[in-house]
């Protein structure tokens, strides 16, 4: 028996990098070709499948989804079949699609079908429509982009009428997106008025899951229990400056199922009904031949728990469906009271290497001004900049201002302005914010700026106005609103402008989030900032990529703080000018370097194109996945990993050292998601390779020694 073991271990040990390599080839996440979509019909069945999921639906008596499994981990997510939307017309409840008579809601078995039958005033299935995917965005590029492929995959439709005799005229859509490469599934739909009269849709439930519970409690509220873990849902309706989806998500509801009495909470508290919604939205009106598009959901599968490897998921979601986030132009944030300065900042762009300048906060140019003689100006500057190949932009205000009482948000509980996210805020739908929009557009057009950071972007508020003529009143106001700002971020964003915005519009066009920060943290002493800015990029990367989000440099004083807290003059900090460039570039994350100019002194700009040139060197590679290693706490060292099974540099390491004193580390290095198997070949800046031996983890033990408030960075083969 003993011989028998050791021969078996022999055995295992030479094909467990086989099964290991087999294991990688199958990951969608080191290699996603073979997921494609595909949309069959078997009986009764229509079929959504890429490898990743699997969605099923039973057309008749109606339609109803009957299976949707995660492929890769073989999960079931549903426990019990539902409408495939509801909508509340005129003030009344219709279900779209569905079945009733399901009795056991804890699961579904096939030959309970049977007996269910379809409600009469239902909306009832007609027919289907297949397609290819068409992007959301008729997106132009104008800059350097990891990837700039439009997303791919099929399109699923059924077609709906009404059931119910009141709804005459009224037809629904309901579309489901699969998409190649990712385990994900958009889900949107439109109603249609092809009658006579006038229907006011007050709420649109876009989806609705009788999930499988995450979590069974006897006792315990919904707040209290996990959410189901298998599935995560974002759409294209967040908002609150939050600067991440979760926190800003306005139309995600995980409920109770009233139906599910086999539960094991005794209250039937279990928080695992999914339903998707606006929860401030609609009283939209839809006139005669007038149609009504609904939000989109989109329903990306999780196969584990691992953090690291859900926001990949999530990361490579965005890359996907929106690949204008894989921009990542090299911009510098002027201070400019003069043209002068501005052309000099333009100069030093293009002998530095930076892409784009950005007129920041607090400069002279003033976007909503489109007289002749302000679009001449900045047209003739626009010529000069893109003359040196640089990009050009400005910073515009719309949310924490104050315009009037006849254009701010009405606050509805006094009738009056004030209390808004901001305290006082225009109304997009008034006079003031139309005319907001259409300034923008005219100056983009008229000048060709070709970046807009829109600072304060429509926010959700609410307005009780009933006079301003983008909206009705108070029921209309926050989706009117949202419409607007959306289709100005779409014009943009269809004409090749690159656009900054705090908010989470990235669905909807907008390039670039803060990666989040505390704004009067820099004011702090540099030393300080170094050490909270890694922090920052550490934190605010695991949803978002690099190149989703910016970060902050203040060259000059900004928020307060004295000379220990800027760069100027550049030429007595360079050794803090290099590592804060070092750190964002780093990382892929271009941060705001917000001041007159970006060197000072002949010594200056050589250290400031020696890191762009060493970025631009690198620049596929660090702008690639973020794998965390350690978080910068300021007692040992910190550092990210990027990694791209696609690329020759397949990782690279960025590692730091806050301590006064040298330190020599063994750090285990995670190079599964490098795409690499048995060896790995790493070399310190542009020194000689080593060969390292992966382990059974797809992991290295990498020694490294690094200098007193140092950094260094290691190439992986």
């Amino acid at each position: 028996m003993k011989h028998l073991i050791i021969i078996g271990f022999f055995i295992l040990s030479i094909w467990l990098p086989v099964l290991g390599q087999n294991q990688k080839q199958s990951d969608w996440l080191l290699s996603a070709d073979a997921y494609k979509a595909k949309i069959s019909q078997s009986g009764e069945d229509i079929v959504l499948n890429n490898g990743l999921v699997r969605r099923v639906f039973k057309i008749k008596p109606n339609v109803v989804c009957i299976d949707y499994v995660n492929l890769g981990n073989g999960q079931q997510l549903l426990r019990s079949i539902k409408p495939e939307a509801r909508l509340t017309i005129n003030g009344k409840d219709y279900n779209v699609g569905g079945l009733y008579g399901q009795k056991e809601n804890a699961y579904l078995r096939r030959a309970w079908l049977g007996q269910m039958t379809a409600g009469k005033n239902d909306f009832q299935f007609d027919k289907i429509e297949m397609d290819i995917i068409k992007s959301h965005i008729d997106w132009k590029n104008k800059f350097w982009t990891s990837n700039g492929k439009r997303p791919s995959g099929k399109k699923l439709s059924f077609y709906y009428h009404a059931g119910a005799p009141e709804l005459s005229g009224i037809e629904v859509v309901v579309n489901y997106e699969l998409y190649n490469d990712l385990p994900l599934i958009v889900k949107s739909l439109t109603v249609k008025n092809t009658g006579k009269n006038v229907f006011k849709i007050d709420r649109v439930v876009n989806e609705i899951l009788g999930m499988v519970e995450e979590q069974s409690a006897v006792v315990g509220r919904p707040d209290q229990m996990a959410k189901p873990q298998g599935i995560y849902i974002e759409s294209n309706y967040a908002f609150n400056n939050a600067m991440r989806y979760d926190i800003s998500d306005q139309t995600t509801h995980w409920k109770v199922d009233a139906a599910y009495t086999s539960q094991v909470n005794y209250d039937y508290q279990t928080p695992c009904l999914l339903e998707v919604y606006p929860d401030k939205a609609l009283g939209i009106e839809i006139r005669p031949g007038e149609s009504f598009n609904s939000i989109r959901t989109y329903e990306l599968l999780m196969d584990s728990y691992d953090r690291e490897r859900r926001g990949l998921t999530i990361r490579r979601m965005y890359q996907t469906v929106a690949p204008w986030t894989n921009s990542n132009p090299i911009f510098m944030h002027l201070v400019s009271r003069n043209d002068e300065q501005v052309k000099t900042a333009i100069d030093q762009c293009a002998a530095t290497g930076y892409e784009a300048l950005i007129l920041s906060f607090g400069s002279h140019c003033n976007t909503e001004d489109t007289t002749q003689a302000n679009i001449k100006k900045w047209r003739e500057i626009a010529d000069y900049a893109h003359q040196k190949k640089v990009a050009i932009g400005s910073y515009t205000l719309f949310s924490s201002r104050k315009i009037s009482d006849e254009d701010d948000v009405i606050n509805p509980k006094t009738g009056k302005p004030g209390g808004a996210f901001f305290g006082n805020a225009p109304c997009f739908g008034s006079k003031w914010g139309l005319g907001f929009r259409d300034k923008i557009k005219t100056f983009y057009a008229k000048t060709g700026f070709d970046i807009w950071e829109n600072d304060g972007p429509y926010p959700g508020d609410v307005c009780a106005s009933t006079t301003h003529p983008g909206h009705k009143g108070l029921e209309d106001s926050q989706w009117t609103q949202m419409e607007i700002q959306k289709e100005l971020y779409h014009w943009l964003s269809e004409r090749g402008v690159y656009i900054n915005a705090p908010d989470w519009y990235f669905l909807d066009g907008t390039h670039k989030i803060g990666i989040g920060y505390r704004e009067v943290n820099f004011s702090l002493p540099r030393e300080n900032q170094m050490i909270l800015n890694r922090q920052n990029i550490f934190d605010g990367t695991w949803e978002k990529t690099g190149s989703m989000s910016w970060g902050f440099v203040p060259l000059t004083v900004y928020q307060g703080g004295g000379p220990e807290a800027v760069l100027e003059p550049l030429n007595e900090h360079l050794t803090d000018y290099e590592q804060l460039m070092m750190q964002y570039y780093g990382a892929g994350v271009q941060a705001c370097y917000r001041g007159p100019r970006l060197y000072d002194t002949e010594v200056t700009k050589k250290m400031v194109i020696g890191v762009i040139n060493w970025y631009k060197e690198f620049r596929n590679i660090l702008n690639s996945d973020i794998i965390h290693l350690r978080r910068a706490d300021g007692r040992d060292w910190d550092g990210l990993l990027h990694v791209n099974p696609k690329l020759k540099t397949k990782g690279m390491l960025m590692l730091y050292n806050p301590l006064d004193e040298k330190i020599t580390r063994s750090i285990k290095i995670p190079l599964y998601y490098a795409g690499l198997t048995t060896v790995a070949k790493l070399k310190e800046k542009y020194g000689p390779a080593k060969s390292y031996k992966l382990d059974r983890n797809y992991e290295i033990s990498y020694k490294v020694t690094l200098n007193p408030k140092s950094y260094t960075w290691v190439q992986v083969e």
